[in-house]
């Protein structure tokens, strides 16, 4: 942390960013290279890139439960305990339940990661560019708002993010998932290239392509100006990578934003509310209270980024409250915490596919093969009971890990068994998108805070019966794809799980054209206070059914340049 004096002067900036997740680390990334004195404000502890990664290079053996979570951990942490990355390799990346309460007025398992860094350190790594059509697909169709910029305006945002970050996957040549500036892909297995082959010959609209990730499966020489190796395939990512192979806030932006001198970290600070000068009309700055000690502090800056990751943004919007925005900054529409949308997680398909013994692959690959949606592309689909569409992501391996698992041997035998790679599995699962609605959103309680005294969260976030629609669709076309690939024992699977464990909400200060209808514009300024951004999922229109991040970074990259030009001009 950098050292801040007392006098209002040592603590005014240029910009602040709120966050040092993925979109935070972007934000203040952009606005150092600007030339801007950029304060972060972090209300987890630091995490220095390397250093701070304990669990990194250990085998499972090392831990005390064997990388198992004692049930009375689960008992205590009910929430967190059912993301998929949260294990006793990871967990100390993760806000436990009790250390940030919330009210569920509907269930919603929110999953949160207050350090340097965010949740960039446990990020599934996916991303892909939203398309053309995703842009403009909720009001062509009818369920969302229009989107206030084009596929075209983003574009070279997407790829300035891409070339930084590093990006890997192939070139498809596809209208609706847009090729960016690619990494080499890791392969495909010899049964997802089957799949691909028989899906591809039988459909005319469906296609297999590699998974898209931010990994580093070669160096170009922006790589190596940030200390970044390349990827070993080990899939121990969520550990923090030592490597500096996948993307992190902790292991890119942030060292870089360091490096020009003009970024001040402060840890251990959650941001209570943005300050509001009722006679300039702009926001002056943030009240800070400190996490260890409990002082209360100001910063004062010409502009904010917000970047608290969504539902945090959506609070602090809404405890911002002033004179001129009684129920929360720039909330004159009251849409504020509404349109809450995520992706639908709860559809699985699993089968075997028989043949292909002879056939292996090497390493862990973080990536899985892609289906890009096929419903309601282009127009509201007549055939099709449901708005919204839905990605498909699968995967085929040797089973190894059931050998000796699923057997009673012991001994000579059971080494024996686990010598030989077991029947090739294939596991599909859907992301699908939720459309916008009024109902979805989150609220300020009235009568419980968080041990800070802010007041806590209330998510009132739930499926709908389209949901339902959708989810059935993915069931039966999976199915079908894997019974033409030749597949058998194919088993659906619903898992009923409720909203958040996707760890894909967005919305809540949705970007439009219209102040009557949304709370951003096209450069993500609120409406009513030009000099507060907002570039992370709060920011979202709707959904979309890509994994959001790589969008996140665009935008932040785009609005930040945006900033530094109006300042630059006077005009903020």
């Amino acid at each position: 942390m950098n050292w801040i004096g007392s006098k209002r002067s040592e603590r005014t900036f240029d910009a602040i960013v709120i966050g040092s997740g993925i979109s935070g680390g972007y934000a203040a990334k952009e606005l150092c290279e600007r030339g801007l004195k950029t304060l972060v404000l972090e209300r987890g502890r630091p995490v220095t890139h390397r250093d701070d990664y304990p669990t990194a290079t250990k085998d499972p053996w090392e831990f005390e439960h064997a990388m198992q979570l004692p049930e009375e951990e689960k008992r205590r942490n009910p929430i967190v305990a059912r993301c998929y990355a949260y294990d006793e390799s990871t967990k100390h990346f993760f806000v436990q339940d009790e250390d940030h309460p919330y009210q569920q007025e509907k269930p919603f398992d929110w999953i949160r990661g207050y350090q340097e860094g965010g949740k960039s350190l446990i990020w599934a790594r996916q991303g892909q560019r939203w398309s053309r059509y995703d842009f403009e697909g909720p009001a062509r169709d009818g369920y969302g708002i229009e989107w206030p910029f084009t596929y075209d305006e983003l574009a070279p945002w997407y790829s300035r993010v891409e070339e930084f970050v590093g990006w890997s996957g192939n070139r498809d040549g596809l209208d609706h998932l847009p090729d960016g500036e690619f990494l080499p892909p890791f392969d495909l297995t010899c049964v997802e290239k089957h799949i691909k082959e028989k899906v591809e010959a039988h459909y005319n609209n469906r296609h297999v392509l590699h998974g898209r990730c931010a990994h580093l499966t070669e160096l170009k020489e922006i790589h190596r100006r940030q200390n970044r190796g390349q990827c070993m395939a080990r899939n121990l990512c969520y550990r923090g990578c030592p490597y500096g192979a996948y993307f992190s806030s902790n292991s890119s932006t942030l060292p870089w934003a360091m490096a020009t001198g003009n970024l001040t970290k402060r840890t251990h600070a959650t941001v209570e509310s943005i300050l509001y000068d009722e006679q300039s009309g702009k926001a002056s700055g943030v009240r800070v209270i400190d996490t260890q000690t409990g002082d209360v502090t100001e910063y004062y800056s010409r502009i904010l980024f917000l970047n608290a990751a969504c539902l945090n943004s959506n609070l602090i919007l809404l405890n911002s409250k002033s004179n001129r925005f009684p129920d929360g900054l720039g909330n004159d529409n009251g849409l504020l915490g509404r349109y809450i949308t995520f992706h639908n997680y709860r559809g699985s398909i699993h089968a075997v596919m028989d043949g292909f013994e002879d056939q292996y692959y090497y390493g862990r690959r973080p990536t899985q093969a892609i289906m890009p949606s096929f419903r309601n592309v282009y127009r509201q689909d007549p055939e099709v009971n449901f708005q919204g569409k839905y990605l498909i992501a699968f995967s085929a391996v040797r089973a190894d890990w059931q050998r000796g698992v699923r057997t009673v041997q012991l001994g000579a035998d059971l080494k024996e068994s686990m010598s030989k790679p077991g029947e090739w599995n294939v596991f599909m699962m859907a992301q699908a998108e939720t459309v916008p609605r009024y109902d979805n959103h989150v609220r300020l309680s009235e009568t419980e805070t968080d041990k800070w005294g802010i007041p806590q969260l209330v998510t009132s976030v739930d499926y709908t019966e389209n949901d339902e629609h959708l989810l059935k669709d993915f069931l039966e076309q999976g199915s079908e794809m894997l019974e033409i690939s030749g597949a058998r024992d194919i088993m659906t699977s619903d898992s009923k799980q409720a909203p958040g464990l996707d760890i894909h909400e967005v919305g809540g200060a949705r970007m439009g054209l219209d102040p009557k209808t949304s709370i951003l514009n096209r450069w993500n300024q609120v409406h009513s206070c030009k000099n507060v951004f907002v570039t992370d999922g709060a920011a979202f229109s709707s959904a979309a059914v890509q994994n959001p991040s790589l969008t996140f970074m665009a935008l932040t990259a785009r609005a930040a340049n945006y900033a530094a030009d109006e300042m630059s001009k006077g005009n903020l």
